[in-house]
């Protein structure tokens, strides 16, 4: 049975949802469209939204993601860094690479939980706060994939960084939350890395799910997949 909503709450959140994916903001036209709806309704809500600082207009009248939503952001990540230490501390020690949780913001893609293995002599160094364009690496690959509804694991060589390899995976099921999780490396990884970097993104969204303000995890959406090509992804930065 459908849950009951909350009409108005549910469109506003939809508003926060796509203007903070979008890097040049929304007409209120477009807004308008998307929720399907007359634009004296996209008004209201934008107006509201205004109000609490999640929202503003600019010169030309697009919305553009407020100071308001970035400060909640900020409070919020740690919470989910934290809650990600640990399936990452695993993953880098069973792979021998470091691993890391990934996050869409707009267009870009930053790190922000990074775990680097114990026991190896030499591992890529990847700092928190690394950002790259939505798309590129493994990680941004992986997001991309879950932005465009077909969810993939991704692989790469040297993409971002020349002599890295990266193997990332979304984590799907979190509703208005794009995140990956990955590894990267400074040689190929072994084929057995795609199946603990799917189980890492799994637990991971049970860990994520399972902190407070984190809607459960949605039983309708597919795992990740395999992606079809093994060159087509990361590669982040390492040093």
């Amino acid at each position: 049975m459908a849950r009951e909503t909350a009409q108005t709450l549910d469109r506003g959140l939809r508003v926060l949802e796509w203007v903070s994916q979008s890097r040049s903001g929304l007409s209120v036209t477009e807004l308008a469209e998307r929720l399907q709806v007359g634009r004296t309704v996209v008004y209201r809500l934008v107006a509201t939204l205004e109000e609490h600082g999640l929202v503003r207009r600019d010169s030309s009248g697009r919305v553009r993601i407020g100071a308001g939503s970035l400060r909640l952001a900020a409070r919020v990540r740690p919470v989910l860094a934290e809650a990600s230490m640990p399936v990452l501390r695993t993953l880098a020690e069973e792979v021998g690479a470091t691993a890391h949780l990934t996050v869409a913001e707009g267009e870009d893609c930053v790190a922000l939980a990074v775990v680097e293995p114990s026991w190896t002599d030499f591992h890529v160094a990847y700092r928190v706060g690394t950002r790259h364009p939505m798309g590129r690496g493994a990680a941004g690959r992986a997001l991309a994939s879950l932005r465009d509804k077909q969810p993939e694991l991704q692989a790469s060589e040297g993409e971002l960084q020349p002599g890295a390899y990266g193997v990332a995976a979304p984590i799907v099921g979190i509703p208005g939350f794009e995140a990956s999780v990955g590894v990267v490396a400074m040689q190929q990884l072994p084929p057995t890395t795609a199946a603990q970097v799917m189980q890492a993104a799994h637990s991971l969204r049970l860990a994520l799910a399972a902190e407070p303000g984190v809607e459960a995890p949605a039983t309708d959406r597919r795992p990740p997949r395999p992606a079809e090509a093994s060159d087509s992804g990361s590669g982040e930065p390492g040093r």
